[in-house]
């Protein structure tokens, strides 16, 4: 006896698609739960490897859209900020779903001294989001509640991430305690006073305690630039540099100092309206020409460092979302620098100011590339199979 044919859109391999005409499609109910599982795992493997320094992107994108604007290329800017907008909502869907769904891994990262500084990123991200929905769109509303994030995170983060680093019983080796990364921890400081400062002058208008509170920020900043790139200069000359070790967030060794002199150029346009900037100017402009060279004179050692990490000791450069953390110091650069120029009535500013606006938007296209590309490339990767089965556990009965 002949067995019947089967029904048009059936299959007699479980969970395989039947072949059915054109136009139409049926899925067997394996078939979508794999799907699902599917999804869900690679969700969760973003969500669980998220690096924490991933706001580098939201910092990098922004700062770039800010000296886009300033270099006159204001529909490269607004795009720019659209797209921070989104990346700043996705990171921070990301982040809690982290934060709730895999707490033990946030408590060792933010303990680690060579992840945790990441966390910092969050507070530059937001405070530079800001002055983006101040500059650009000229949103003080949003722009303030940014700014009070801001704070609040600097105060919940570093604080962490110090208290970790220092209370924790295994410390790294001598040479590898302290990175490029945590230099962070001057961008995020110098990013509170500038996330309460629109661009009509002060967020909360000009009042004295709040000046006095951004000058306290910005000098504290200074301090810990100068703990922090003592002992990052000591590692580099009193032990063997591993190439695989130097990591693109060194060149915040540049960018932090980039943003400091731009908190100091902002002050500095803000004496005006306050006696206290005005008793303290000198030392302030001063102290902003320091910063600014200081900056200028880590990019040829920094290009050297890294010409020799890629082209001598033959390290790749495949993507990696730390790049993100060169991108910022070269928009910073060029922002710091038209504000100095404007500061200083110095012509030749300008004009280093609009070569780094296109080498930070020409090295963002490069890794925003990098970054789509890798990120086809997850979903399309095979995953392990025991991975497939605890995600699969939720949906079976």
């Amino acid at each position: 006896m002949v067995a019947a044919p089967p029904a048009a859109g059936v299959s007699h391999v479980p969970g395989v698609r039947a072949q059915v005409p054109r136009g139409r499609q049926v899925f067997s109910k394996p078939y979508n739960l794999g799907r699902v599982v599917m999804r869900r795992l690679v969700l969760n493997r973003w969500v669980a490897d998220l690096y924490p320094g991933s706001f580098a992107l939201v910092m990098a994108t922004g700062i770039v859209s800010i000296a886009c604007q300033l270099a006159g290329l204001e529909p490269v800017a607004w795009a720019l900020f659209l797209v921070n907008q989104a990346t700043y909502v996705l990171l921070w869907v990301l982040t809690l779903a982290r934060l709730f769904g895999f707490f033990p891994r946030v408590l060792a990262d933010i303990a680690d001294p060579s992840r945790g500084p990441g966390f910092l990123t969050t507070v530059a991200g937001t405070s530079v989001l800001g002055r983006q929905f101040s500059l650009l769109a000229r949103n003080d509303g949003v722009a303030l509640g940014l700014a009070a994030l801001a704070t609040l995170l600097w105060g919940l983060i570093i604080y962490s991430f110090l208290a970790g680093v220092i209370t924790q019983a295994e410390k790294p080796k001598p040479g590898r305690c302290v990175n490029g990364a945590w230099l962070l921890a001057v961008v995020a400081t110098q990013s509170v006073p500038l996330a309460w400062i629109g661009a009509s002058g002060p967020l909360l208008g000009p009042d004295e305690q709040a000046m006095f509170l951004m000058l306290a920020f910005h000098l504290v900043g200074y301090v810990l630039y100068l703990v922090i790139v003592t002992l990052i200069t000591y590692q580099f000359v009193a032990f063997p540099l591993d190439p695989t070790l130097l990591t693109p967030p060194y060149w915040i060794n540049m960018g932090a100092m980039a943003i400091t002199a731009l908190t100091g150029t902002v002050l500095v346009s803000l004496a005006s309206h306050s006696g206290l900037l005005r008793l303290v100017l000198p030392f302030l402009e001063g102290l902003t020409i320091l910063a600014w060279a200081v900056a200028t004179w880590w990019i040829p050692l920094l290009v050297a460092l890294f010409a020799w990490r890629h082209l001598v000791a033959k390290v790749g450069l495949n993507y990696d979302p730390q790049y993100w953390s060169m991108v910022f110091p070269l928009g910073m650069y060029s922002v710091c620098t038209f504000q100095l120029g404007q500061v200083t009535g110095v012509s030749l500013l300008y004009i280093i100011s609009q070569a780094f606006a296109y080498i930070g938007l020409t090295a963002w296209a490069v890794l925003s590339l990098g970054l789509v590309r890798t990120a086809v490339a997850s979903l399309r990767s095979v995953p392990d199979w025991q991975e497939v089965g605890a995600a699969a556990r939720p949906f079976r009965r």
